[in-house]
């Protein structure tokens, strides 16, 4: 039996990390890319040789092309793309935004994921492997304070779809999964390390689990090569979708 390989952005933790070990548990080999080393390290001394560390920020497309060029034989045949590196920045509305935070996070959820999408698809094609992109129900949902966060997050979506037409007839299955609350490291990294913030956005609530995520893109990763799932939204149930805002005159 062959061996798949993935490839994972945003590994060093949350959906990420959940992701790297679900397919890794599957039989997978996994490529975990991400920034910290040290948290890379340790899930390839939990999962063993199945799982190569990648250390680059998506960002830097140089660096990320050196490490792409640099992969080990056995790991060169990449079946599987999970665009996951992203992140929020912020909560406050529009008007109040830092414009340092809008550029990172487009610079992360958009052009890293463009940029390394691009460099893999022909490898992608050639083996008829599949692209699960992670966007978020911010993408589809407006609320105050998403802003450029949900603008990126819809970016992600449509590509998605745009992806999907162009790659017709090749075989690539191409998806983009959007969870709603999921309780991780986000809220502490959107506000800079808030973890009252954090504790109390996810507080009572049951949210969602990195775990969870994870096994959703190991269902639809593993599904019959002749099936594609285009969109999957997913919410705890206790989310649910707030109603229309209304200004008054006082």
């Amino acid at each position: 039996m062959t061996v798949k390989t993935a490839i994972v952005t945003g590994a060093t933790s949350g959906i990420g990390a959940a992701t790297a070990r679900a397919l890794a548990g599957a039989g997978w080999q996994v490529i975990a890319t991400g920034r910290r080393g040290d948290r890379l390290d340790a899930l390839r001394d939990e999962l063993g040789d199945v799982l190569l560390p990648a250390v680059f920020d998506v960002r830097d497309e140089d660096a990320v092309a050196a490490a792409l060029d640099a992969l080990p034989a056995r790991f060169r045949g990449i079946d599987l793309l999970v665009n996951n590196a992203g992140l929020a920045l912020g909560t406050g509305p529009a008007q109040h935004a830092d414009l340092g935070q809008w550029k990172t996070m487009i610079d992360t959820n958009v052009t890293a994921l463009v940029a390394i999408t691009h460099r893999l698809l022909p490898g992608l094609i050639e083996r008829r492997g599949a692209i699960i992109n992670l966007a978020s129900v911010a993408g589809t949902y407006p609320y105050p304070g998403g802003n450029v966060y949900g603008g990126t997050k819809a970016f992600v979506q449509q590509l998605t779809l745009m992806l999907r037409s162009d790659l017709h007839g090749t075989g690539v299955r191409v998806s983009v999964i959007d969870p709603g609350m999921v309780e991780t490291e986000f809220t502490l990294v959107r506000t800079g390390g808030d973890q009252a913030a954090s504790d109390t956005l996810y507080a009572g609530a049951e949210p969602m689990t990195a775990e969870d995520i994870a096994a959703t893109v190991l269902w639809v990763a593993t599904l019959p090569p002749h099936l594609n799932v285009n969109r999957l939204e997913l919410m705890p149930v206790s989310q649910s979708f707030a109603g229309f805002q209304v200004a008054r005159d006082a």
